[in-house]
């Protein structure tokens, strides 16, 4: 399939796989190189631009592919020294960055420097056009569905994404409920140059997490997300267990006097045991209304050729039998 983000990456699929914290490692991100999508790397899951550096050459080992790091921008409770992570990325040869959260407009020139192509996650058209602006080459557009941080607007991607198509003359992909062939297609309908599918890679062979995330994700429906944060203006869609709860009942009965350190514990510093020693209550972690389309564990390959196959059935057979004479 041959869309402008396949013709941006130099990819064969219109299918970029979700920056995640503890998920986007060397393993999952070459293995959707090699099926054909685009692979990134989670930079700060790795600690430090030495430790970044070394999973990129480890990376560059298992595929010949294009493949990305993703550097998110939000904000950390310690300092991140983004310069130091830049030059890991343009010394490993990597040539594709998505960045989420802040502005990127301080890094675009070093990117730029360097043949670097930058994509950028937005919850608003109002985020993309300012990340088109900055010379972002293509944006990420979340929908109010998404995992991890849908911004504050609430607006669902059958709204965003042809805003966004109204608006953009850069290449754009939708994330945020994207599992299959279906949600490819109606992405494509809906104005979107390819999806991101974050949420849906996690439960997959490659993907080095814990056997009871993936379990968990497959037991769920669209229902068992929520959303917290809410008052401190860094929204988080995740999957409900106790912690979430603890910190929902925070929130309601502080309001808006609630600080970070009034939920710290049951957010901050939770991934490793969640996601690599499998202690699904130990914090709130990240998950997508999509757990309701997701009922197996696939490899990578047969999920990226399942959903191009999907997809192409529903564009040459059920779409085109609609038409009439």
């Amino acid at each position: 399939m041959k869309t402008r983000i396949t013709e941006l990456f130099g990819i064969e699929h219109p299918i970029v796989q979700g920056g995640m914290h503890y998920v986007g490692l060397a393993d999952l991100a070459a293995s959707v190189s090699n099926a054909g999508g685009l692979g990134l790397i989670t930079a700060l899951t790795l600690g430090s631009p030495e430790a970044l550096a070394k999973e990129i050459a480890r990376c560059r080992d298992m595929t010949d592919r294009p493949f990305g790091v993703n550097l998110s921008l939000l904000p950390a409770i310690n300092a991140v020294n983004y310069p130091a992570y830049v030059k890991a990325i343009i010394d490993g040869g990597v040539r594709i960055v998505e960045t989420a959260g802040n502005n990127p407009a301080s890094l675009m020139p070093l990117f730029k420097e360097a043949g670097v192509k930058v994509i950028h996650k937005c919850t608003s058209v109002k985020h993309a056009l300012k990340a088109e602006a900055v010379g972002c080459d293509a944006v990420s557009v979340d929908g109010f569905e998404c995992g991890g941080h849908p911004g504050q607007d609430d607006v669902p991607n059958m709204i965003l994404l042809p805003r966004a198509a109204e608006e953009l003359k850069i290449p754009f992909i939708a994330s945020g409920g994207m599992a299959d062939g279906r949600s490819l297609v109606a992405a494509l309908a809906l104005g979107a140059d390819g999806v991101n599918m974050g949420t849906r890679f996690m439960v997959t062979k490659e993907a080095k997490v814990h056997d009871n995330v993936k379990k968990a994700i497959l037991a769920a429906t669209e229902l068992d997300t929520r959303l917290i944060l809410r008052p401190l203006r860094n929204t988080e869609r995740v999957l409900n267990n106790p912690a979430v709860e603890r910190v929902i009942a925070t929130e309601k009965r502080l309001g808006d006097t609630i600080t970070f350190e009034d939920v710290r514990a049951d957010v901050a510093g939770v991934y490793p045991k969640i996601m690599l020693e499998g202690d699904l209550d130990a914090g709130a972690w990240s998950c997508g209304m999509v757990v309701g389309l997701i009922n197996d564990i696939p490899s990578v390959a047969e999920l990226i050729n399942r959903t191009m196959a999907q997809a192409e059935a529903i564009i040459t057979k059920r779409l085109t039998g609609m038409l009439t004479a």
